[in-house]
């Protein structure tokens, strides 16, 4: 389950380092080339709430091993693409495969552990490779892209996805189908608003806030996602349940989730940009400087759960690994055109320790007291929060770096004033950046703690209010 994850979530930057050989190699226009990673993206978050549905009611495995297979043939087929349009539908193949794989691998892995103990560990993994999986995937595009070839980023899944797919038979348990009928209307409704809306985002980062095209997007999203609330509330089988945003904690935590990862978007986007237009450094050394990153995350993420949350509680190590994610990123925002790597590092470590410890409690609070039969519903839904909240972030963060001015660093060999209005935008987007999180903080504080209500026919996840001393 856990390499499944980190699958999903690095597949959506392993391209990034691979675009400019893509282009060359595709001749793929410059206006089109962002397709590479949009088309993963919308396919992704449009198709996961229904994916999310898909495994509660036929089953988890099954749906698990359909999306994998799937995923895998999709990157085989994209390792072979002859022109952009093949690779383009390719990686919409592997985003409908994501969307169906991404829920049922957090539920199942909730289902493996049935003591409270173990579930926790393994939310603080589960933490590891959704918050580092991004940094992951820069290195490894960097090293592919460098020393095999822009496809082996294609290709790389295809191996492990096999593996996945045999080891599966064996190591995941066989999981029932849930009683109830397909909610037709609420899937295509959510498919087509959840499609809309990351399209406006996308468009607004590529075209701007004001862009005709974003604007009619999330005119229709809002339409159609509001008809998707009336729907939910009318049918006897909703695709999702609305009672699960009832609980005010629960709900805070999806927020709070988007929020976290729309601002920690900027720390990828412009600090990859910035080694290789700013500093001149190669894919490989670009992709190296990230190694800090999933380090740090992992030795967070298993503080947190071994040691942070048992003794303070899930809503203080929340609170205080949001905050240090938003100072790692107001360190970024005094960025100069000779800022050294040694300079950066520590800014590194203190954002990507605050990721890795505010994503386990985050991630529990996303999954608790929910029922088995809506484990995969709310699975979905932490899952859909991550991929809005990362295109929110890009079209927020790239319009705030638009505000530099035109004539921004392109390339290497860019002036100096150039590179000098690429790293102010860079700045003024570290800024907004840290903002978005402390949004996610008051948003936090402001949310009574729930009562504590019985459920014994609820998945148990890890306790967000320190154990009795």
């Amino acid at each position: 389950m856990l390499t499944t994850q980190l699958m999903i979530v690095l597949d959506a930057a392993i391209v990034n380092i691979a675009l400019p050989d893509m282009q060359q190699a595709l001749q793929i226009a410059p206006a089109n080339l962002s397709w590479v990673v949009n088309a993963y993206t919308l396919a992704f978050g449009g198709l996961l709430l229904l994916g999310a549905r898909a495994g509660d009611l036929f089953g988890r495995r099954a749906v698990f091993a359909v999306g994998m297979l799937l995923f895998t043939t999709a990157s085989l087929l994209g390792g072979f693409a002859d022109a952009g349009a093949h690779l383009f539908l390719a990686r919409a193949a592997q985003g409908v495969g994501a969307a169906l794989v991404a829920p049922s691998a957090l539920a199942i892995l909730m289902g493996l552990y049935p003591r409270a103990e173990d579930r926790t560990r393994a939310i603080g993994y589960y933490t590891i490779v959704s918050a580092s999986g991004a940094a992951i995937g820069l290195i490894a595009g960097g090293l592919l892209t460098n020393y095999a070839s822009w496809r082996w980023v294609m290709f790389v899944n295809v191996p492990i996805g096999l593996v996945v797919l045999a080891l599966s038979r064996i190591a995941l348990p066989s999981t029932r189908a849930q009683h109830g009928r397909i909610d037709y209307a609420g899937s295509l409704l959510s498919t087509a608003g959840m499609t809309a809306l990351v399209y406006g985002f996308i468009r607004a980062a590529a075209d701007g806030w004001g862009s005709a095209t974003a604007v009619g997007s999330f005119a229709v999203a809002l339409a159609l996602l509001t008809a998707f609330v009336a729907v939910e509330r009318a049918v006897e089988h909703p695709i999702t349940p609305l009672h699960l945003f009832a609980d005010r904690e629960r709900a805070s935590a999806y927020v709070a989730r988007m929020l976290l990862v729309a601002g920690s978007m900027g720390a990828f986007f412009f600090l990859s940009q910035y080694f290789q237009l700013v500093l001149g450094w190669s894919p490989v050394r670009t992709g190296l400087a990230f190694v800090p990153f999933p380090v740090t995350v992992f030795v967070s993420s298993q503080l947190a759960t071994r040691l942070f949350v048992p003794r303070f509680g899930g809503r203080v190590v929340m609170l205080v690994g949001m905050v240090l994610s938003a100072v790692g990123l107001l360190m970024l925002t005094r960025l100069e055109v000779d800022t050294t790597y040694s300079h950066l590092i520590g800014s590194m470590v203190v954002f990507a320790f605050g990721n890795g410890t505010a994503f386990v409690p985050l991630t529990a609070a996303g999954m608790a007291r929910v029922a088995p039969q809506e484990a995969g519903v709310a699975s979905g839904l932490v899952n859909v929060t991550q991929q809005v909240g990362g295109a929110v972030g890009l079209a927020i963060l790239v319009t705030v770096f638009a505000t530099a001015g035109p004539g921004a660093a392109s390339g290497p060999s860019a002036s100096t004033h150039a590179r000098g209005l690429f790293v102010l935008g860079a700045d003024r987007g570290f800024g907004v950046a840290a903002a978005l999180i402390v949004v996610a903080v008051v948003l936090v504080l402001a949310v009574a703690r729930p009562r504590p209500t019985p459920a014994p026919a609820a998945v148990e996840t890890l306790a967000l209010e320190p154990a009795a001393t």
